[in-house]
């Protein structure tokens, strides 16, 4: 098995080393073979280092004799931020990053971040798997180097908290919750209520024991697999977003596939996506479980329609700022008619 648990300090060194002297090149040669590094912040039990590893084991039995493919996951290649600033040059060739994130680098990505887009999993599904409303959006960032290859799915973004359970936007008054860097974001806090606090995923643990901030928003794997249960006892599903995580990769070198590579790693892409989604229904069941059982998290299930009621504006208002997504998300829409909420 390969070693990949290295210090992140070394690493990041070897990489932006790799970086400056490659320049947009995207792998290093070790024998015949090059080096792909992937880059992730999820640990090793996650359905997305899983889905990651089976992509490393398609593309070596297809293309072994060319590619060494290594995943690095739980930040050790830096934060979502770090990975996709060494994706765009080039110093490493992929990584997962949110939405929200990539929000920042093309206004595109702004719509998947709008609370309350989907009405169901299955309409957030049916869309993020319509090549007419992804294709644009994931191609938007080329210009600044990387390209989506495809989306991973992350569940529902629900807000948990350390004493106080959220029943009502009113409940949110006063707290300081943890969100995604993402000017969307903090917009859709202030319009509940609550205080926004951007910052990376690595450091809300911490802020989380030590009372920097009240509670977090995210799906139940943050409860398990990055301990926040330890924390925060109430967990209660308002649902106000679904977004995705995205696998971006460097154009440069993407582009530098041959026809007959390129179609290889489409494969892989689509695999990655396969297997991922497939892991993520027993995840998260396993979650709740575990969360519940022994780490002593309450689950609540409030009214969302008064969490809607306050998020609505942020709709006009994006598609009054961005009227050429007004298409994409009129095709949303659709699905949404299709796949209407169970609630």
């Amino acid at each position: 098995m390969k070693k990949r648990f290295r210090a992140a300090a070394f690493v990041l060194a070897a990489v932006m080393a790799l970086g400056t002297l490659t320049g947009c090149g995207s792998a290093t040669a070790e024998g015949d073979q090059q080096i792909i590094r992937i880059g992730h912040n999820q640990s090793t039990n996650h359905p997305t280092h899983i889905a990651l590893v089976a992509f490393e084991e398609f593309i070596e039995d297809k293309l072994g004799d060319k590619y060494n493919v290594e995943v690095f996951p739980s930040e050790l290649l830096g934060s979502q931020n770090e990975m996709v600033q060494l994706t765009q040059t080039g110093a490493i060739n992929f990584c997962v990053a949110s939405n929200s994130l990539l929000e920042t680098f093309s206004e595109n990505y702004t719509l998947f971040n709008l609370p309350y887009l989907f009405a169901s999993s299955e309409a957030y599904h049916a869309s993020m798997d319509d090549e007419s409303i992804t294709g644009p959006i994931f191609e938007s960032t080329k210009q600044a180097g990387f390209e989506a290859v495809t989306w991973l799915d992350a569940g529902t973004r629900n807000f948990y908290t350390v004493d106080k359970p959220i029943e009502t936007p009113a409940d949110l008054r006063g707290l300081k919750i943890r969100v995604q860097q993402s000017p969307t974001n903090v917009q859709m806090m202030q319009l509940l209520g609550g205080s926004a606090t951007p910052m990376g995923f690595g450091d809300v643990y911490t802020a989380l024991q030590s009372k920097i901030i009240d509670g977090a928003e995210n799906n139940e794997m943050a409860l398990t697999d990055n301990g926040h249960g330890d924390v925060c006892k109430y967990y209660s599903y308002d649902m106000h977003q679904m977004i995705p995580d995205i696998l971006i990769g460097n154009i440069a070198f993407l582009d530098g596939l041959s026809e007959e590579e390129r179609a290889i790693f489409e494969e892989g892409f689509t695999l990655i996506n396969q297997v991922q989604r497939e892991e993520w229904v027993s995840a998260v069941e396993n979650a709740k479980d575990r969360a519940a059982n022994e780490q002593g998290v309450q689950f609540l299930y409030p009214d969302t329609k008064p969490f809607q009621e306050a998020c609505a504006p942020m709709h006009e208002a994006m598609l009054e700022q961005y009227p050429d997504l007004a298409p994409i998300y009129d095709a949303i829409q659709a699905y949404n008619e299709q796949y209407p909420s169970e609630s």
